[in-house]
């Protein structure tokens, strides 16, 4: 298998299937109206940046689809608010002469990234608005997580992976849909006792999704598109693209037991068995939508388009350092980090 999503502050590279996708009969969606930039050639002189990045950037990019560590990249590079440069390389599947080729408006399957993008974002959004109390039990809120055990598991200890659930586990072999999950979850012995140790677990971040879910009585999805995606101007970013879209989302692998090719379908097998929408995977998006959202992080919660979806105090409490323990600057969820020293981050 061949699978990579690879996300620095401004830059995300996709790596896709080794077989070609079918040569399905779907109609291409019109690219969306993008925010208006500087364009990426006059940005780069203008931005501050060394000029001789485009082609440094086009050296190490060339080098890793000769060595197939992806069928395509795409990057944007931001600077001072404004994105500077996007640039595609390649295309969206290997070995494949009509593959679509790579751009910035190229969605890719985004992983664990759904947890920062979507999952912990929402989480900040609604304990600033007084919505969710993250030093409440889970059970509070959720009250079919009421095994003896995780009774005390906090809303702080999922989000810090510090709850004592375990990393994962296969549960979609057996189990469909949330209500299926949050049983199976609920039922699992834990890992270590809560607030012990640090397991990073994706089931923290499923629990997570459900409590808020409970909370807004709305789902994941349709929550990050009104909290986050739409202000912020991120018009491609969403879970389950539409058939539609296909013409430029990379696929991810082969998987014969779901039927083939993974094209536009989350490639997080437990993510798929809760229907395509979860907290710990799922989401899709393009360079330039992660462009934005990361600019709204350095800028303190507030887009480039002046739209400020979060104040900057809850931005820098929730990227800062929560236990002597850790060896990187860590968030209220490990999935924010800073560098440290010792870390190589």
């Amino acid at each position: 298998m061949k699978f990579l999503n690879a996300f620095a502050v401004f830059a995300i590279a996709g790596l896709t299937a080794c077989a070609a996708p079918p040569q399905a009969r779907v109609t291409a969606a019109p690219l969306p109206t993008p925010i208006k930039y500087v364009p990426p050639e006059v940005g780069l002189n203008n931005s501050g940046l060394d000029t001789a990045l485009a082609g440094k950037l086009d050296k190490i990019v060339k080098v890793a689809i000769e060595e197939a560590v992806a069928p395509g990249v795409a990057i944007a590079v931001g600077r001072n608010g404004h994105i500077a440069y996007m640039k595609g390389y390649g295309y969206i599947d290997w070995n494949q002469p009509g593959s679509p080729a790579v751009d910035s408006n190229t969605l890719y399957d985004l992983a664990s990234l759904t947890k920062v993008i979507a999952t912990t974002t929402l989480a900040m959004i609604l304990e600033e608005g007084g919505q969710l109390d993250i030093n409440r039990t889970v059970v509070s809120y959720l009250p079919e997580f009421n095994s003896p055990e995780k009774a005390q598991i906090t809303v702080k200890q999922i989000l810090t992976h510090s709850g004592g659930l375990e990393a994962g586990a296969n549960i979609y072999a057996t189990a469909r849909g949330r209500d299926q999950y949050l049983y199976q979850i609920n039922a699992r012995p834990l890992e270590y006792t809560p607030g012990t140790n640090m397991i990073y677990s994706d089931w923290d971040m499923i629990i997570l999704q459900l409590v808020m879910e409970r909370i807004t009585g709305k789902t994941l999805d349709v929550l990050a598109n009104e909290k986050i995606f739409k202000p912020l101007g991120m018009i491609d970013t969403q879970f389950q693209p539409a058939i539609a879209l296909r013409p430029r989302t990379a696929p991810t692998q082969v998987d014969d037991a779901r039927g083939g090719l993974l094209w536009g379908t989350v490639h997080d097998e437990n993510a798929w068995a809760m229907g395509g929408v979860a907290g710990h995977a799922g989401l899709f998006s393009t360079a330039k939508d992660l462009a934005l959202f990361s600019m709204m992080i350095l800028n303190g919660g507030e887009g480039v388009n002046g739209v400020r979806i979060v104040k900057p105090p809850t931005i820098a409490r929730w990227t800062a350092r929560q236990g002597k323990e850790s060896t990187r600057t860590r968030a209220v969820s490990p999935r924010w980090m800073r560098p440290s020293h010792d870390s190589g981050t």
